[in-house]
């Protein structure tokens, strides 16, 4: 496909008119909590953040990165922080607004792709919580170098990631429970898939996904200048390789010079 990104965004629209986890938006009883300070949110499906990791989000400036779907901005903006979101799909945007308008919140949405922050000028946030979205874009480099350039020194960036392991599986068997290695790293439904699988995941408006070696993912982030402070991992739902291995990865870095 020539656009992915675009591609992505129609993909990740009518997820959110499916109902699909990632898009359906925070009750008012969540809000009401992390108003009271109680609060969590998720960069992987299961386990969340810990709160060691976040500094005091009152008056915190953050940056929701491919963040939208109206689950984690509103609990930061509930919180205390000045929240903005930037994220591919104009619906899930639309529900970190819903969310906002119903709870009275101030939560800014921009429409844009993670690997082009140019809108927001340098040192602009003090945290960005980018959950697990890398996987839509064939290349990270560029997510890193422009989160490090619109944080403050000092500043946080924590990240969901999926192990790339998971792509070697052919995705028909593991869903029936079985495991089938198929594909080699690097993957892409782009280039392992032929071309009939393509054209059904096209017709049930299936995001595109890629993998992207652990070199690329951590490494990454320490060549854009980050260090990384912790991590943690997680396992799936509903997925056969839970049993055998935590799929997810989160991180916690920190931008350590200007």
């Amino acid at each position: 496909m020539k656009d992915v990104a675009e591609y992505n965004r129609r993909a990740w629209d009518a997820r959110v008119a499916k109902g699909n986890r990632w898009t359906v938006p925070v009750t008012p009883e969540v809000i009401t909590a992390a108003r009271e300070g109680n609060w969590e949110v998720l960069l992987t499906p299961q386990k969340p953040v810990p709160r060691s990791w976040f500094p005091e989000l009152r008056g915190l400036d953050l940056l929701g990165l491919a963040a939208g779907g109206g689950q984690q901005a509103p609990v930061f903006a509930a919180a205390g922080a000045n929240v903005t979101v930037l994220d591919n799909s104009p619906r899930q945007l639309n529900q970190d607004q819903m969310v906002a308008e119903r709870e009275g919140l101030q939560i800014t949405t921009i429409l844009g792709d993670m690997r082009d922050l140019s809108g927001f000028t340098a040192e602009s946030f003090d945290l960005v919580f980018n959950p697990c979205s890398v996987l839509f874009i064939p290349e990270v480099q560029s997510v890193f170098d422009e989160a490090w350039r619109v944080l403050r020194p000092g500043g946080l960036l924590m990240c969901g990631f999926v192990n790339p392991v998971r792509y070697v599986f052919d995705e028909k068997d593991l869903a029936q429970g079985h495991l089938t290695v198929r594909h080699a790293l690097p993957y892409a439904d782009s280039m392992h898939l032929n071309p009939e699988e393509q054209k059904k995941m096209q017709a049930e408006a299936e995001p595109f996904v890629f993998s992207h070696s652990l070199e690329e993912l951590f490494g990454g982030q320490l060549r854009s200048g980050f260090a990384l402070r912790d991590l943690y991992e997680d396992k799936s739902i509903n997925d056969l390789l839970a049993d055998y291995f935590p799929v997810f990865i989160a991180t916690l870095s920190q931008k350590m010079h200007s």
